[in-house]
């Protein structure tokens, strides 16, 4: 009885740690397995004294011998995926007219760029499902090269917009996400994306709520200002304080879609979506990049991106 009323007490401890977001803890190695709730926590036995919240429901019991982190990750979480993919590719210029092709829609390796990058984020088991946003009149033909590749039964086509925060909004008003579901947007166009930075972006906006992946500076950056006879230096920006963003860009569901509704609100539009909740004054934590992932916007990106994939 003593037993059952020691795990009991334990137990509400943790379920009420987690209802106020609480994601670290200590727990005596006998309540592993019990903690259940919509977070992600860790779970250790470490040579540390226990977390303050728990102390008593532990008793004197303070010191473990061996520190192996145990994680439990909640089934209740869902991670949702966004490819905005609605771009006209004014850049990627193809045929002897001139004629402007819209770049997703180009092969690699007799791929499409769009489907590489479906199959990117499919090789993450808990990408739960894939949202592509495209222009109506492409809509058929992106579900029909879904189809063709075997890829339509996780992928979802939805209408995209005149800009990327448009396409973004769209799609996430068609998710059925909770409001501390993970969504990651991604471009389209970077194909090379690979597992191991999806997931630690996933991890990062757990445990941050919001997240980017991008790369360290490594040309010197100038500031200027624009005049009449062209561009004027006007200061050198420190390198170590700038990055250079790639996707994907991770948040929880509830704090994005704060982010667009205010965005739209103040009339603002982002080039990204980190832009968007920078603004309401929340931090985002960067999660390093690879310079393979690299968004196809120059006729020239196709070689490098056969290139790399000639060598997978």
């Amino acid at each position: 009885a003593g037993s059952a009323a020691f795990l009991l007490r334990a137990t509400v401890v943790v379920l009420a740690m987690i209802s106020r977001n609480d994601t670290e803890i200590e727990l005596h190695p006998s309540l592993y397995g019990i903690a259940q709730g919509s977070r992600r926590i860790r779970l250790f036995h470490c040579d540390r004294k226990p977390h303050p919240a728990i102390h008593g429901a532990v008793g004197r019991v303070s010191r473990y011998t061996h520190c192996p982190p145990l994680r439990y990750t909640s089934p209740f979480m869902q991670v949702f995926v966004i490819l905005p993919a609605a771009g006209l590719g004014t850049r990627m210029a193809t045929g002897s007219a001139g004629r402007q092709a819209p770049k997703q829609f180009l092969e690699l390796h007799g791929q499409p760029i769009l489907v590489l990058t479906v199959r990117a984020f499919l090789q993450v088991p808990v990408a739960h499902r894939i949202f592509v946003a495209v222009r109506k009149s492409e809509m058929q033909r992106v579900e029909s090269q879904l189809r063709e590749y075997g890829l339509i039964d996780k992928v979802t086509v939805v209408e995209g917009g005149d800009t990327r925060q448009d396409s973004v909004r769209n799609a996430m008003k068609a998710l059925p996400a909770a409001d501390e579901d993970i969504v990651l947007v991604h471009d389209a166009v970077r194909p090379l994306i690979d597992s191991a930075t999806i997931q630690r972006t996933i991890e990062a906006v757990e445990h941050h709520h919001a997240a980017i992946v991008a790369l360290p500076a490594v040309d010197t950056i100038k500031q200027v200002e624009r005049t009449a006879d062209g561009a004027i230096i006007a200061s050198t920006i420190p390198r170590e304080r700038i990055v250079l963003a790639q996707t994907p860009q991770g948040f929880r569901f509830r704090l994005l879609r704060q982010a667009i509704e205010a965005a739209e609100l103040d009339g603002f539009v982002g080039t990204d979506e980190a832009s968007l909740v920078e603004r309401l004054g929340i931090e985002v934590a960067v999660v390093l990049g690879s310079p393979r992932n690299f968004k196809i916007t120059q006729p020239g990106d196709l070689a490098l991106a056969e290139f790399y994939l000639a060598q997978k």
